[in-house]
């Protein structure tokens, strides 16, 4: 990017497992890439549908010019949340972080347009039970139980219906997906990908075919790497697209749906940006 970082003035950083209950994670990135102090660094605790959130916060912040050059940053270790003996959990998650960087142009810009719902109501549905302030950390914490069908869990582990989120997402994406695409005038013919969160290939196939794209605009790497939250869009960015994303214009439908329930779609326009390889650690 050939980026001075004394330029960076936002670090937004979405991740439902960072470093410490305090300080925000993103203030002690921005003291470990050295980035300048004049920067506004802040976390944002959603998980898969995280991303799009932090596109669009620092979309908004960058719009007025006030600041120059953004990164959005997703991360997160959530395996670390899942039990070993839970089945339904342990198999799907991966661990994975990106960084999008952003810069205001007031000329010759690319188009970023979003659309959010949430539904708190559904909160319990992908949850860790202890360890925050309404329930911090005790003894029974530490119990595991046996809740049967090869599944196992302690209260700091995650725990999800499958079944409550399946409804979920099923209902509100398709919803959601089409209220943008009617407020930005935008028809599925003029779109050239539609990536969907990589929460597990069945869920997938299933929205794509009620969202009504065809399987080549809508490409997959969950079978590589799991379901990585918040990180999975812009993971298959990097994984899939990489030479068109570089070569040419494209324009790119994106949904999203996550712990809260916390859900979003989004299209973007890129011409020709620059995308770094993969890196494995």
């Amino acid at each position: 990017m050939k980026w001075d970082k004394s330029e960076i003035g936002l670090l937004v950083f979405v991740s439902h497992t960072t470093d410490y209950r305090l300080p925000a994670t993103a203030c002690v990135l921005q003291d470990k890439m050295g980035i300048t102090k004049n920067c506004l660094a802040f976390d944002v605790t959603l998980g898969c549908s995280g991303y799009l959130l932090g596109m669009g916060i620092a979309g908004s912040l960058l719009q007025n010019g006030t600041i120059k050059k953004a990164l959005v940053m997703v991360g997160n270790t959530q395996s670390e949340y899942a039990s070993y003996h839970d089945r339904s959990m342990y198999l799907l998650l991966g661990d994975a972080g990106t960084v999008t960087a952003l810069e205001y142009n007031e000329q010759d810009y690319d188009e970023m347009d979003f659309n959010y719902l949430t539904d708190g109501s559904g909160r319990a549905s992908v949850i860790v039970p202890d360890g925050g302030s309404r329930n911090p950390v005790n003894e029974k914490s530490f119990i595991q139980e046996d809740y049967g069908d090869g599944i196992k869990r302690n209260r700091l582990q995650e725990k999800m219906d499958g079944t409550e989120v399946f409804s979920f997402a099923i209902h509100h994406v398709p919803q959601n997906f089409k209220e943008l695409m009617d407020q930005i005038h935008l028809n599925k013919e003029d779109v050239d990908y539609l990536l969907i969160h990589q929460a597990n290939k069945f869920l997938c196939e299933k929205l794509r075919k009620k969202i009504g794209f065809p399987p080549e605009k809508c490409p997959y790497n969950i079978q590589e790497f799991g379901n990585t939250s918040g990180a999975t869009i812009p993971l298959l960015m990097v994984t899939n697209l990489k030479k068109e994303l570089e070569s040419k214009p494209l324009t790119i439908c994106m949904t999203t749906i996550g712990v809260g329930f916390s859900l979003g779609s989004g299209c973007i326009k890129t011409n020709k940006i620059v995308c770094p390889d993969l890196m494995y650690l």
